[in-house]
């Protein structure tokens, strides 16, 4: 008789899973992590405060409406409390989006290098990913519109960008929002909002407010420096938010996540911290790389992409930075081989960086 197992349903094992950034270097015991665009900074001691606080709560569930979070990222942000959505990362409320609006046969159009999570929970939908090129490795919102039909159901902008730190100007996102049918939900990842200092640059909410199928998201991953709590948000519409919460699991922000990020929301004094050691060394590391010799364009966000000749020196380039302690990031899996995304770290750890990659200009012919 054949034996037989379970199988997942059509596609599932066809998907490429998430692969993050590199932690570990073999016999190196505190190599210099700059893989995963994490806060140089760290988290907030109030976050810390706040966090030693929870344990004592840690057999209650958390609060399933997340109200003192929802209270406190609504004061900050001046958005209306009812349209917040709370998840496990913004990757969950990505995947929410997805699961609640993709049937089989649907589709959802993103940019080319654009975040894989938006990809990965509408394949496992069984829905479609249609990738529209950038040209220079920006969002175009031609290309974008181009792959748009009747079946098209979400269309995802990361703004800024990950990991090409292209921006899209407010102008263009309200340019796409009135070509796409109503019925398309249009979401916009700012994940990296808070490092902007771009005059060409805004946040969507505004935009959002008075929108019907706009949708704003946002972590506390980056500027606040709680990856791995993983707590994020989603500013919706009311009808999206109450079918969202139809399948949403009761308890999806974790306690402690709620706790940490309220403390964070109100130390200022962090926040402009995590947000000037980016602004400082910004244009400070692209200048200097420049002047070793190597491509790097300008961009907006807590890191910097070096563009290499092609993708075998960009492996021999992440290869040499790892024999010196350093780990960064390899973007081959999104479409830029020839690429390398360096998270901005503490002064001393940019220094480094710059070290070694002028050891590697050394060798270059």
């Amino acid at each position: 008789m054949t034996k037989t197992v379970p199988a997942p349903k059509a596609g599932i094992l066809d998907i490429a899973p998430y692969i993050g950034g590199k932690s570990k270097i073999e016999g190196v015991a505190e190599p210099i992590k700059l893989s995963s665009n994490e806060n140089a900074l760290g988290c907030s001691a109030k976050a810390i405060e706040a966090y030693e606080a929870a344990k004592v709560k840690l057999f209650r569930y958390p609060d399933g409406h997340a109200a003192p979070l929802r209270a406190a990222v609504s004061a900050y942000h001046d958005l209306e409390p009812e349209r917040l959505v709370f998840g496990n990362g913004s990757d969950e409320v990505f995947a929410l989006l997805n699961q609640v609006y993709l049937e089989a046969g649907d589709n959802i159009v993103t940019g080319e290098h654009g975040f894989l999570a938006y990809r990965i929970s509408a394949l496992a939908c069984q829905a479609e990913v249609r990738l529209a090129e950038e040209p220079d490795q920006r969002v175009s919102i031609e290309k974008l519109l181009e792959l748009v039909d009747a079946k098209t159901k979400i269309v995802y902008i990361s703004n800024p960008a990950n990991p090409t730190g292209t921006w899209n100007t407010p102008e263009e996102i309200a340019y796409l929002r009135a070509r796409l049918d109503p019925s398309i939900l249009l979401a916009i990842d700012e994940a990296y909002a808070e490092f902007v200092d771009e005059p060409t640059w805004e946040t969507a909410f505004g935009m959002a407010r008075g929108s019907d199928n706009m949708i704003v998201t946002r972590t506390f991953s980056k500027i606040h420096g709680l990856a791995g709590l993983r707590i994020g948000f989603g500013y919706c519409p009311l009808p999206v938010i109450e079918a969202i919460d139809r399948i949403r699991l009761p308890f999806n922000a974790n306690l402690p996540a709620q706790f940490a990020a309220v403390a964070a929301l109100q130390d200022s004094v962090h926040i402009e911290a995590s947000r000037q050691q980016i602004l400082n060394w910004h244009p400070r590391l692209r200048q200097a790389i420049a002047g070793l010799g190597f491509e790097v364009r300008k961009s907006i966000g807590n890191f910097v992409l070096i563009y290499f000749k092609d993708g075998e020196e960009a492996a021999r380039a992440n290869e040499f930075l790892m024999t010196q302690g350093i780990i960064i990031r390899h973007v081959a899996n999104y479409g830029l081989p020839q690429c390398l995304r360096i998270t901005i770290g503490k002064d001393e750890e940019n220094q480094a960086v710059l070290e070694a990659l002028a050891k590697f200009a050394a060798t270059r012919a």
